[in-house]
């Protein structure tokens, strides 16, 4: 009998914020499927993030732990790689996903955007994508394997009205990823942000009516939403060695909508 295939991601530690649910439980759930030990990181729902670890505790030969952070407070964010580190059996970090997010459900035009609702989808976007880029690149394995994954959105492409300071929070990402992947030369470590069209997430839901849902189903050239398994194969690629050549990149995965 041949000798299995090892996982590509056996032994390996991955962080995926925003891991509790939406696109981020799907890529945490995936990672472990592929070997890697996770670290499910939620802000506000212990219950949810439980569940994805149990399930990954029970189906499979990975590990899971929850940490609870707040991705726009540093310490909160140092907190977050002190525990992976700590998980497994000193382990070092090798893979971050940084899925968490925030949108404002109004979809209100820059006119009528409440500085409120800016400042609270920059911070949780643009500064926490920058605290976990800066953590990850201070901390994650050096030689091979280390990987920095950003999930941003395709309608930095796509550039719909309503979306404005959504946007311009991703973008942000976008273009900080693009000049991380550069200044990590010589580390082993890739950078690559991974951007989604519309997912059948609590998220994309949110605030909107049966006719806003049909009419970005008609748009899709596919005739359907994403969904959160689209989503995911693509970003455990890029997690693995396979993916290595993949570097400061940002890979829409929309169905041809944008």
């Amino acid at each position: 009998m041949a000798d299995s295939i090892p996982l590509p991601l056996k032994d390996r530690v991955a962080i995926v914020t925003g891991g509790s649910r939406g696109i981020g439980r799907a890529i945490a759930l995936h990672l472990a499927s592929l070997g890697a030990n996770l670290v499910i990181n939620y802000s506000s729902n212990p219950a949810q993030a439980d569940l994805v670890a149990s399930q990954i505790n029970s189906a499979s030969a990975s590990r899971a732990i929850t940490v609870r952070a707040d991705i726009s407070d540093p310490a909160q964010v140092k907190s977050l790689f002190d525990s992976a580190e700590s998980a497994f059996n000193s382990s070092p970090v090798h893979i971050l996903v940084n899925s968490a997010g925030v949108l404002d459900s109004k979809y209100p035009t820059l006119a009528n955007t409440a500085l409120e609702d800016f400042d609270n989808i920059f911070n949780v976007n643009a500064r926490g994508a920058f605290l976990c880029c800066r953590e990850a690149a201070n901390r994650i394995k050096r030689g091979g394997g280390g990987r920095i994954i950003c999930l941003t959105t395709s309608l930095v492409a796509a550039l719909r009205p309503g979306f404005a300071a959504y946007v311009g929070s991703k973008a942000a990402v976008e273009s900080m990823v693009k000049i991380l992947a550069k200044e990590l030369k010589g580390t082993g470590i890739t950078a690559n942000c991974v951007a989604p069209g519309p997912i059948a997430t609590d998220m994309f839901f949110a605030g909107m009516t049966e006719e806003m849902v049909k009419r970005v189903v008609d748009e899709s050239p596919l005739g359907r939403l994403g969904e959160t398994e689209d989503v995911a194969p693509l970003v455990g690629f890029l997690a693995t060695d396979a993916g290595e050549w993949v570097n400061g990149q940002i890979i829409r995965v929309n169905g041809g909508y944008v």
